[in-house]
């Protein structure tokens, strides 16, 4: 059975581990042929590599909520057959002619962007995340539930000495979305932050910000991650479910981060915040924030959001991560597991990170 697309794609249905290489130039994946369908063996032919870009043979990728959103089309813009994964550990196989920041053999990362139009203010400026033409990894394009992915050289970091694989890999977009606003807003370490949501994201920011040296709040509704959260960096749990709790902590945090995807009651956690304070999302929710405008006035607070890091922002995250020694907590499996790991996902039975392996 074949599909046609951006490239030339052709089904297999009898392949469930690493085959082998020699001789054969089709990539090996797992795809979704439909919105919510499981994940079945696929192969496709990428063609020939591009001369500014890699091709890096996976090792590791984890499974990031996105994928689960891109794989049901929860966000009305994926194509099928689609093939997820961009939290991408592996090493450079082949670079394109015009290559030289990489060459075969490196241990590399590759995260949500794929390639930047590398002209435009925000590239130009450093932001490449923020470049409107940039590629997505698993949008109109074949991710890293596969034997191999290509990517623009620009978009692909090197991975610093030391770094234990498996768990690096969350870190290319779970790490790096609650990394990226400790850059962009100068948080200090003298700086008061509460994290919304203990769980994929959650659980790095709270490493992260104890790292950086603030003083962290972990709000969350689970009464078992309360402990878990201490031991991850908190300093203090407090229970999102009781709202005299939150209230308690009226004007006492300088930046507070949402990681959940769930509508809350955000005026509360506009109170939590001093002036000046910022309540900062990163979690996708689809509901309109209700906020009230008076307490953002009075109080000079601010609403913002941002997505994943720059490539300079992904390798100074992964410097910060060795000194410190921060790694995800990640369960491990095998790529042929591919579905049931997709599955505990959805049913929220993931401590904290899922990483699939060959």
């Amino acid at each position: 059975m074949f599909h046609r697309g951006p490239y030339v794609l052709t089904l297999i249905r009898q392949r469930a581990s690493k085959p082998d290489q020699s001789g054969d130039d089709m990539i090996k994946a797992y795809a979704a042929l439909k919105a919510g369908g499981k994940l079945e063996p696929f192969e496709y032919d990428p063609g020939l590599l591009n001369k500014n870009d890699v091709e890096i043979d996976v090792m590791h990728c984890g499974i990031c909520h996105s994928d689960l959103s891109m794989v049901d089309n929860e966000w009305g813009f994926s194509q099928f057959p689609l093939v997820p994964g961009h939290e991408i550990v592996g090493t450079v196989s082949a670079v394109g002619e015009n290559v030289t920041s990489l060459q075969v053999g490196h241990q590399v990362g590759l995260g949500w962007h794929s390639g930047y139009c590398m002209s435009c203010q925000s590239c130009l400026s450093g932001d490449h995340n923020l470049c409107a033409q940039s590629q997505a990894t698993i949008v109109d394009h074949h991710g890293g539930f596969a034997d191999k992915v290509r990517a623009r050289a620009a978009s692909v970091v090197a991975l610093p000495d030391n770094m234990d694989l498996p768990s690096a890999a969350p870190l290319f977009c779970g790490g790096i979305t609650v990394f990226n606003p400790l850059v962009q807003y100068d948080v200090k370490p003298t700086d008061k932050v509460g994290v919304i949501g203990i769980g994929g994201l959650g659980h790095i920011a709270l490493q992260f910000l104890n790292a950086w040296g603030c003083e962290v709040t972990a709000f969350t509704s689970s009464e078992t991650k309360k402990e878990e959260a201490l031991k991850l960096g908190a300093h203090q749990a407090i229970n999102s479910r009781n709202p005299e709790d939150i209230e308690a902590m009226a004007g006492q945090l300088d930046l507070i981060l949402s990681t959940v995807n769930v509508k809350l009651d955000w005026n509360a956690y506009i109170m939590a915040l001093r002036p000046k304070g910022r309540l900062h999302f990163l979690g996708a929710t689809l509901e309109p924030l209700d906020l009230g405008v008076f307490p953002l006035l009075m109080g000079q607070r601010s609403v913002s959001g941002s997505p994943v890091g720059s490539p300079a922002n992904i390798a100074r995250m992964l410097e910060f991560s060795v000194r410190h020694n921060i790694k995800p907590v990640v369960e491990k499996y095998r790529f042929d597991q591919v579905n049931e790991v997709m599955e505990k996902l959805r049913n929220g039975d993931i401590r904290y990170r899922a990483v699939l392996s060959w």
